[in-house]
């Protein structure tokens, strides 16, 4: 029954209560969240009037999506003034409000650091671009074109073309990772390192938690800018298809070793911030989309003496096919890789992917909350998805993602629409007769949060119960993961904690199917209505679409006093 393979959490001494290791991460897109001012964009204030919400919900702590002064072409992400608040979102004064209150709710506050390019409205750029000889150039990546007046080499934008645009006015390529008014930042200048660490200081001085930071590996590149080589297998990826970028292995415009030195320098930072208990963190990006090929690449960023990146985004399960031996293989594949004493952390929906009700189905989507919650890591989870909010068909003419006006395949609107509230007008993201800055979803009338606050069967209730869980039970926050072997459907494996011990059972599958147990339990969480408490025998039945969690044998999760789990039938 047991599987041979055993994670251990392994926790570095001085480590075992740092809060990023237990704690629920609830991400929030600020356009979408809650608008306060009637313009139908989300803004600060709006997140500060939900965050009583958050806290009822259970959650640790909220990451905010950019907020920073903008010309908003890529929303937020092309940054004018990383030491400012655009006044779309309010204010600092409204930042340190939220931040405040966010605190006095027992919530701490992530805010997104973008350091691999800025707007090309950037006081630092037009300077830059103003001449040759300004004391900016060498911020930027500048060179002259090759002799037939083609770009310096060949590397291919993932918003399609070259990643370098001719400035006419000084006969210069400037590189652009992404949109041709995000030039990057040359981070190899010392002066650019200082610049941006000293933003990182200015948002710790104001107390900010922690950072998740853009595109982490991709802020230092091949000092000779070499050219990329081709991609032997392009086109065959199991995740999104990005066109001509996708032709090339994208080994010299990101990833270079050298971020690695970078990283331990913001820890360093990040450390001298972290008093009494209460580390500040850095979440790294790190988009990595095949595995098993690219595992250890990504868990390098942990840094060999768990010195750089706390937390290194962890995106593989997010365009796994959703079949159970798969997400085992997965699971299993992070867990091998892991740096000794490492954590892990996990992540099925973000702004930048389809929600996982669209990909895998409504009732689906509550074994897929389950999965997030109980496996050995730190959870992000998506705002909305705890309401299993669904994808929007943004019509044409209203799309605003720039990746969407370049290719509506790729468009990322449908997943970064209003948070449904309630049945009211505009569904309490913004007041009657407003243009909501997206389209809300056609069923937000039925899906949102009033409606299912007193659903005992809504995927709101499901996340709620699987939180209060979570704080309840040291075995899921900080537990061992054992992985079981299972019947084909059905992913299941064990967190146990000294004399804790739960079974996490997953059924992917539309029929139900039987689970044999290791020992008698009880049913802490089900997905499927009426099933809490429930004693099991060595059998246990799952119904479709249904995962549970149970408390198994002998188990202190209750009162933190051993009790032999009841007799039951089987």
């Amino acid at each position: 029954m047991l599987s041979s393979a055993t994670t251990r959490a392994d926790e570095p001494r001085g480590h075992a209560e740092s809060w990023w290791r237990e704690g629920v991460i609830y991400q929030v897109y600020p356009r979408s969240f809650q608008d306060s001012d009637g313009d139908g964009v989300g803004d600060l204030a709006g997140i500060q009037k939900r965050l009583g919400y958050l806290a009822r919900l259970g959650v640790d702590a909220i990451w905010l999506n950019p907020f920073y002064p903008s010309p908003m072409l890529d929303f937020g992400y092309d940054v004018c003034d990383h030491a400012d608040v655009d006044p779309l979102f309010g204010t600092l004064a409204d930042f340190d409000a939220l931040l405040a209150d966010a605190h006095a709710h027992g919530l701490r506050v992530l805010i997104d650091f973008v350091p691999n390019h800025t707007s090309s409205e950037h006081s630092w750029f037009r300077d830059a671009r103003s001449s040759r000889t300004s004391s900016k150039r060498d911020w930027y990546f500048w060179r002259d074109p090759r002799p037939d007046g083609s770009p310096p080499n060949n590397w291919a934008s993932p918003f399609g073309g070259s990643q370098w645009t001719l400035d006419e006015r000084s006969g210069q390529y400037y590189l652009h990772t992404f949109h041709p008014e995000q030039p990057d930042l040359n981070w190899r200048n010392p002066d650019v390192e200082r610049a941006m660490l000293d933003v990182l200081r200015f948002w710790l001085e104001r107390g900010v938690d922690g950072f998740r930071i853009d595109v982490a590996n991709f802020v230092l590149k091949d000092p000779q800018l070499r050219d990329n080589p081709p991609n032997p297998t392009a086109g065959t990826s199991s995740y999104k298809y990005l066109g001509h970028y996708d032709t090339q292995l994208h080994l010299h415009d990101k990833g270079h070793p050298d971020c690695h030195p970078l990283y331990r320098r913001i820890r360093r930072l990040l450390d001298s911030y972290s008093r009494d208990g209460s580390d500040r963190i850095a979440l790294g990006e790190i988009h990595l989309y095949e595995w098993p090929e690219w595992t250890r690449h990504w868990a390098a960023y942990y840094g060999e003496q768990l010195d750089e990146l706390h937390l290194p985004l962890n995106f593989t399960l997010v365009g796994l096919r959703w079949q159970a031996d798969a997400f085992r293989a997965a699971v299993d594949e992070i867990e091998a890789v892991l740096p000794a004493g490492a954590w892990p952390n996990l992540a099925l929906g973000s702004h930048d992917e389809s929600r996982i009700a669209t990909r895998i189905g409504r009732e689906q989507a509550k074994v897929a909350i389950m999965l997030l919650l109980s496996l050995r890591g730190t959870p992000i989870l998506y705002y909305g998805d705890e309401l299993g909010m669904e994808d929007v068909a943004v019509p044409v003419d209203c799309a605003r993602d720039p990746f969407g006006l370049l290719d509506p395949a790729l468009g990322r609107d449908p997943e970064r629409t209003p948070m449904q509230w309630d049945d009211g007008p505009n569904a309490g993201f913004c007041p009657a007769g407003v243009q909501p800055w997206l389209p809300l979803a056609d069923n937000h009338a039925a899906v949102n949060v009033a409606r299912q606050r007193d659903d005992p069967d809504s995927p709101l209730a499901l996340t709620k119960r699987l939180l209060s869980a979570r704080r309840s039970i040291a075995a899921l926050r900080r537990g061992d993961y054992e992985p079981l072997d299972a019947p084909g459907g059905c992913f299941a494996y064990l967190r146990t904690l000294e004399g804790e011990r739960v079974l996490v059972a997953l059924n992917y599958r539309e029929e139900a199917l039987e689970l044999l147990l290791p020992d008698r339990g009880r049913i802490l969480v089900s997905c499927r209505p009426g099933r809490d408490g429930e004693l099991v025998g060595r059998t246990l039945h799952l119904q479709s679409n249904e995962g549970c969690l149970l408390e198994v044998g002998e188990s202190r999760t209750s009162k933190g006093v051993s009790t032999p789990i009841a007799a039951a039938e089987g």
